[in-house]
C-alpha cells in the first residue's frame, strides 16, 4: 500500500482501542502512511484499558507523526488533499450519529467532513452496544450515503447485549482495499 496516505481516527470504545492499533501496527507495516487522529476524549482519558499520554506515545510512534486531536488541526485535512482514505476504528454509535447528521463538534467528525471533500472514501469500524437498536437508523442512513463503507460486523455478545455489534477489526486491511476499489466488503454482518 506504499503512496496511500491513511487517516486513522479513533474514537472512545476504550476497550476496543487496543484491536485498532493492533491493526494500526499491521497497515504500518503493509507500507500505510498513517495519518493519526482522535477524539478529544480518547486523547485525554484515563482507562482501565491504560493511560491517555501511554495511548498518544504508542500512535505517534507507529506512525511517525504527531497525533491530530484538535477542531483546528483537522480541518485542513481535506483542503490539503491529505489522506486518500479515512478509517474511523473505531467508530462509536455517538460518532456514527453525528456524521449521519452532519454534526462537526469534535477531531474525528471533522477529519471525516474535511476528507469527504475530496469525495474520498471513509471506513468505519463499528463498536456499539446499541447498533440494533438506537444507532440501527444512523448505520441505515450511512449504508445508503455515498463515500462510506462498513468493516464487516459481529454480534460480540448476542446473550448479555443482545443489540451490540462490533467490526471485525482483523478485516480491516480487506475493507481497505474494498472501499479504495469503491466496493462494500461483504458479507456485512458475519457469524
Amino acid at each position: 500500500m506504499n503512496g496511500i496516505t491513511l487517516g486513522f481516527a479513533m474514537c472512545g470504545s476504550f476497550c476496543t482501542i487496543s484491536k485498532a492499533v493492533a491493526v494500526m501496527e499491521q497497515l504500518k507495516k503493509e507500507g500505510y502512511d498513517i495519518l493519526p487522529v482522535l477524539s478529544s476524549i480518547t486523547a485525554s482519558t484515563d482507562t482501565r484499558f491504560g493511560s491517555a499520554e501511554e495511548l498518544k506515545d504508542r500512535i505517534e510512534g507507529i506512525c511517525g507523526k504527531k497525533i491530530i486531536n484538535t477542531i483546528e488541526d483537522a480541518e485542513p485535512i481535506g483542503p490539503g488533499g491529505l489522506t486518500d482514505i479515512m478509517l474511523v476504528a473505531p467508530c462509536t454509535g455517538n460518532t456514527a450519529a453525528k456524521l449521519a447528521n452532519a454534526i462537526t463538534d469534535t477531531p474525528v467528525t471533522m477529519a471525516v467532513k474535511s476528507h469527504l471533500r475530496q469525495q474520498k472514501p471513509v471506513l468505519l469500524a463499528m463498536a456499539t452496544n446499541d447498533a440494533l437498536a438506537g444507532s440501527a437508523q444512523n448505520i441505515g442512513k450511512l449504508l445508503n450515503t455515498r463515500n462510506y463503507y462498513f468493516v464487516p460486523m459481529r454480534q460480540d455478545d448476542p446473550v448479555r447485549k443482545p443489540t451490540s455489534l462490533v467490526a471485525e477489526f482483523a478485516m480491516i486491511p480487506q475493507a481497505l482495499n474494498a472501499a479504495l476499489k469503491g466496493s462494500q466488503l461483504r458479507p456485512l454482518i458475519t457469524a
